[in-house]
């Protein structure tokens, strides 16, 4: 009997969403007899999403080929399984919300405003659709869960680890906008790339695992300095990026569209991320109980054995200073006597006054 695959309900609800647009997404542009035509009811047109606001949503689960179907429909899969898992159905709906939303808001406006500079209607024409700003943020979402877990491509012959994986996608994105003049991909990675890093770095509640917060709810936003925006890129260009980024950042919060994170924000975060870490990946993926609790379970096993190891040593401690004690006393328990009372059968050894048989210095009585 085939093993039971368990899909959680939002990533099940997602696949499901899916399947049926591309199905209504293929039937509506063969009665056009033309498979070039987008279809606006379904995808998002810029220039008609006002009269119709509900493709700012399903857009982003609609496909126009099976190529692409079948990579939105694995990244779900896995993606989702694993995010959800992670934070639980209703942070992972939030994500996808956010992304979806705001991602397909961005490009629209982007293209209105394209169209009106450049002075080509056409361009808030296109039609827009595709799961690539998901993508972006499961990516980004991965890099601040399992930064360090290093993943194995075609037998060992390719490894890479999870934080370098945004980076790369941007780039196969900006290749393909060139060779291929795929700009909608290209805009939508990066609008979810950046839509989905904003939202996890200030506003996402997570839970405590490094238990420093007083809050039931969990920590708002990830300070980790792991977690910078700058740490996305190759080492060699953080410094240009980083010196950029601090600078909006400052115009944000001077804006008062962020709040600014304090020294211990900064502490809390990379203390959670060092959490996340000892958590570990098979941890995140068990398919039973929720992720803080997971995590914090097995920070508890941690403990117990640091305290049992603590307990054995002190205990064996313990035994040694008794034997160093006790060992003085044991080999003159049978032949010392009190000086008083010598013993009339043996003679006495011949030591010098105020010596012991051990060569120790004993108390001698005035009047012996």
């Amino acid at each position: 009997m085939a093993p039971r695959i368990s899909i959680p309900p939002v990533t099940r609800a997602v696949l499901a969403g899916m399947c049926c647009l591309f199905f209504l997404y293929g039937v509506a542009r063969s009665r056009q007899f033309d498979f070039s035509v987008s279809i606006p009811y379904i995808s998002l047109v810029p220039a008609r999403f006002l009269f119709n606001p509900w493709t700012l949503l399903c857009a982003t689960f609609v496909e126009d080929n099976i190529f692409t179907m079948i990579i939105s429909g694995a990244t779900t899969l896995y993606g989702g399984k694993y995010l959800e898992r992670a934070w639980g159905s209703t942070e992972f709906g939030k994500f996808l919300l956010v992304i979806t939303l705001l991602s397909n808001t961005a490009i629209a406006f982007l293209y209105i405003i394209g169209a009106a500079l450049i002075g080509k209607p056409s361009i808030a024409q296109k039609g827009i659709c595709g799961g690539v700003a998901i993508q972006a943020g499961f990516l980004v979402a991965f890099k601040q869960l399992v930064p360090e877990h290093t993943v194995t491509i075609l037998r060992g012959i390719v490894k890479m680890r999870v934080k370098h994986f945004p980076a790369i996608f941007l780039v196969l994105n900006a290749v393909g906008a060139m060779v291929v003049g795929t700009d909608i991909v290209f805009n939508l990675g990066w609008l979810g790339f950046l839509i989905s890093w904003t939202y996890l770095r200030f506003f996402k509640r997570q839970p405590d695992l490094s238990g420093t917060s007083t809050n039931a709810l969990g920590i708002r936003g990830d300070a980790s300095e792991t977690f910078a925006f700058a740490c996305f890129f190759p080492d060699v260009i953080q410094p240009p990026i980083s010196f950029i980024s601090d600078k909006l950042y400052s115009v944000l919060v001077a804006m008062r569209v962020c709040t600014p994170f304090s020294a211990e924000d900064i502490a809390s975060g990379n203390e959670q991320a060092i959490a996340r870490g000892e958590a570990g990946l098979p941890s995140l993926l068990n398919p039973t109980g929720r992720a803080d609790v997971r995590s914090m379970g097995k920070r508890e096993e941690a403990e117990r054995r640091r305290a049992l190891a603590l307990k054995a040593l002190d205990q064996r401690l313990q035994a040694a200073s008794a034997n160093r004690v006790q060992q003085p006393a044991n080999p003159t328990a049978a032949s010392s006597q009190s000086p008083s009372q010598p013993n009339a059968q043996s003679p006495a050894p011949a030591v010098a006054p105020g010596q012991s048989m051990l060569g120790e210095t004993s108390y001698t009585p005035d009047n012996a």
